[in-house]
């Protein structure tokens, strides 16, 4: 959405069909000056550069508890704010997923956690760009075609200022409209606004969850149940038609460091299900930036974390059943799942019943 901020005179609007999601000019507003193709990511593609240096490691157990994974970039945010320098990254805030920037400690943990939708970075590239202006080192952790979009549109900014942007891409599978979210939680009776916080995974369990007002976490099927929104997005099955043909799902990389999750890890199982994350960096201030993190760093099988990792060789391929998902998503999200994945449903379905009168417990096969 770099475009929609730098059009000045507001020709340019998101237009959200939910299997795809494209930006639509008003010819009548527009003037023909090109700046919305200089920050795009797609019309100007950035440099990308290999991995230098290749680690597995996880962040000290205060800050990884309470992350989806190793606590990588948890520990890298708490570093560079502790340095002087601002953040910026997605959150949950009012029912939508968007970015902010802050130097505040307390205020990291708003940022900390998986999201598995589309998120909304319309605002934020002004906001880096004023903060690194005003003399002020930069930190942006976002998807790999955000940090494109980010870097383009610092294209006329000095070398001095540019230097103290550092940037952050997660591996990235792909992401669904937000409508598809909202349409779940809305058919299990959940009104995305009134949540204060969503949850997509904890470690190796993938699951949604929410809090509500009342402060109360609450999955919404029962443990051991998987939710079909959780489903759709591990498949594959609900992206929008863009992330399939990815031209930043490649070994090159778009930022200083690329953060993911260290599948497959040769670490013992303990480590594993405490969460370990997979990091790569492309520059030598990538790797600065990681070495002065604290995190604990460990040699990886780079080969494997590839093998388990697909997204850093292509992008996710989108499974035959899409289009019967999104030909019956007007019926509802779980009419849509199923119809095209009727076994997947059907067997949840029928465990959820079997846990709700008791026949089994929550967790069992």
């Amino acid at each position: 959405m770099a475009c929609v901020g730098k059009c000045k005179k507001e020709a340019i609007s998101i237009q959200d069909n939910v299997s795809a999601y494209n930006a639509v000019i008003d010819e009548s507003k527009c003037v023909s000056c090109g700046a919305c193709e200089r920050v795009c990511p797609n019309n100007h593609k950035v440099n990308l550069n290999e991995p230098i240096y290749w680690k597995e490691g996880w962040a000290p157990d205060n800050i990884r508890s309470k992350a989806s994974s190793g606590g990588a970039a948890s520990a890298m945010m708490e570093y560079f704010v502790n340095d002087g320098g601002y953040v910026a990254a997605c959150l949950f805030s009012n029912g939508e997923f968007v970015f902010d920037i802050t130097n505040k400690k307390e205020e990291l943990v708003h940022f900390v956690g998986s999201k598995y939708v589309k998120s909304n970075p319309v605002g934020i590239y002004d906001k880096v760009i004023e903060k690194l202006k005003n003399g002020n080192s930069v930190l942006f952790i976002g998807l790999p075609c955000q940090v494109a979009a980010v870097k383009n549109y610092m294209l006329a900014m000095p070398d001095n200022i540019r230097e103290n942007l550092y940037t952050v891409d997660l591996i990235c599978h792909g992401s669904p409209s937000p409508k598809i979210l909202k349409f779940a939680l809305y058919e299990k009776g959940i009104d995305i606004l009134q949540l204060k916080e969503i949850r997509f995974r904890n470690k190796t369990n993938f699951g949604l969850s929410s809090r509500d007002e009342d402060g109360e976490y609450k999955t919404i099927v029962p443990a051991g149940v998987q939710d079909m929104y959780t489903h759709a997005f591990l498949t594959s099955l609900d992206y929008t038609e863009n992330c399939y043909s990815c031209r930043y799902a490649t070994w090159g990389r778009v930022s200083d460091v690329t953060l993911g999750d260290s599948w497959g890890s040769n670490q013992i199982d303990r480590e594993q299900e405490k969460g370990i994350s997979l990091v790569l960096c492309q520059t030598t201030k990538g790797v600065t930036l990681i070495q002065n993190s604290g995190i604990k760093l460990e040699e990886v099988d780079i080969e494997k974390a590839l093998e388990a990792n697909h997204q850093l060789r292509h992008p996710s391929i989108a499974p035959e059943t899409r289009e019967m998902f999104f030909a019956n998503l007007s019926k509802g999200f779980y009419k849509a799942i199923s119809k095209s994945a009727p076994k997947v449903y059907y067997k949840q379905k029928l465990k959820e019943s079997l846990i709700k009168f008791k026949i089994i417990r929550g967790g069992d096969i």
